[in-house]
């Protein structure tokens, strides 16, 4: 974020909505053999359908019913079983000791629903985004209303979804520098969840933070683009920026950011600050419960783990991620963070994380036949 912001005392909390995802299934025209769909009651621990988004291996799977929160799909092939995940998000968003409100936040649980389309997509889908704004709302509320487009109508898409985020990231960035009644001097970090199936593709352009929560580990899906992160002070430097008290050419906390085009080249050109997105893709586990989305007024004062934990101790309580997602916002208020907060928890289950077991040790301890035949000796003698 910019360095010269104002401080005033922190206003309420502005609550974000809790919704259940209805998720859009379809038929897949990809298979010979015919799909058998079963509907189960929810178990509490969900694995999901095997997909790969980087190999363009996007195949629409059975419908889905909500009302049961889990379709198991049965392949009549080899007779295995796969669990879909259940999406559900809340967000919570807070003004802290800041004067103005610039962060921005997009929370999608039914993503063919909201694009209303038939397109081919593997169910379920969702999408969620935080926009941590400085200098002003313009970037931020730009890029919160047209990443989602830019994404879906990229020509890669959604063949290759990394290439399709990593180009809508630079196409919001170029058009926003077009548009002549916003403040182009604006800037914003960027950070986008994509979920398709069972594969999670994280972007993220500066110093916001998604981390999986993976039955109580911390599991960091983004790195925060600080100046004085190695590899990006090396980027910086090769490109002729300089690095003043850990502010880029002395202006701003962050490497990476849309918007802020009084500090870029002309478009087309490389330069200091950049627009490009680091991503990151994983396929999600029955041990992943959820994932936390932040910016940097929450990991200022908090450790990755530290949130997963929380987390996972107020999902076990009341399994809301709205509510969680409220009661990280204030934990980090108590620790006196410094800037805006918003925080975004995505769950991947209807029913609330299990109880960690930790199976009790038996030690076996064998006596050799001298010493038992020592302690025979004393016991008799006593």
């Amino acid at each position: 974020m910019a360095a010269s912001m104002d401080i005033s005392p922190p206003l309420a909390i502005i609550e974000g909505g809790y919704t259940k995802g209805n998720v859009s299934g379809m038929d897949n025209e990809n298979f010979d053999n015919e799909k058998q769909v079963t509907l189960w009651k929810p178990p509490r621990h969900l694995s999901v359908m095997q997909h790969c988004v980087s190999s363009g291996r996007m195949i629409a799977e059975a419908n889905l019913e909500l009302d049961v929160g889990i379709v198991v799909h049965k392949s009549s092939s080899d007779e295995k079983t796969e669990l879909f995940p259940v999406l559900r998000s809340g967000s919570c968003s807070e003004i802290g000791p800041k004067q103005y409100m610039e962060d921005e936040h997009i929370c999608i649980d039914d993503l063919l629903g909201h694009l209303e389309t038939n397109a081919k997509f593997p169910s379920p889908g969702a999408f969620y985004g935080v926009f941590d704004g400085h200098g002003g709302t313009d970037a931020a509320v730009f890029i919160r209303e047209n990443i989602l487009k830019f994404i879906v109508e990229d020509s890669h898409f959604p063949i290759c979804v990394e290439k399709a985020m990593k180009s809508a990231f630079l196409k919001a960035d170029y058009t926003f520098a077009d548009g002549s009644s916003l403040d182009i001097s604006s800037g914003t970090t960027a950070l986008t969840a994509l979920i398709f199936g069972r594969t999670l593709v994280i972007a993220n352009a500066g110093d916001c933070r998604a981390v999986l929560g993976r039955r109580g580990r911390a599991i960091e899906m983004s790195k925060d683009h600080k100046p004085n992160c190695t590899s990006e002070r090396i980027r910086i430097e090769k490109l002729g920026g300089v690095i003043y008290d850990g502010y880029l050419n002395g202006q701003l906390s962050v490497a990476r950011a849309l918007g802020d085009w009084h500090m870029k080249a002309p478009m087309g050109s490389a330069c200091p600050l950049s627009a490009e997105p680091e991503l990151q893709e994983t396929d999600l586990s029955e041990e992943d419960e959820f994932l936390i989305m932040g910016c940097d007024g929450l990991w200022d004062v908090m450790s990755s783990q530290c949130a997963v934990t929380m987390a996972r101790k107020e999902l076990m309580l009341h399994n809301d991620p709205e509510r969680c997602s409220r009661e990280l916002v204030r934990e980090a208020l108590k620790r006196n963070t410094s800037d805006n907060l918003t925080v975004i928890v995505v769950c991947f289950s209807a029913d609330p994380p299990p109880r960690i077991e930790i199976p009790q040790t038996r030690v076996q301890r064998n006596v050799s036949s001298e010493g038992l035949n020592l302690l025979k000796g004393v016991l008799h003698c006593n």
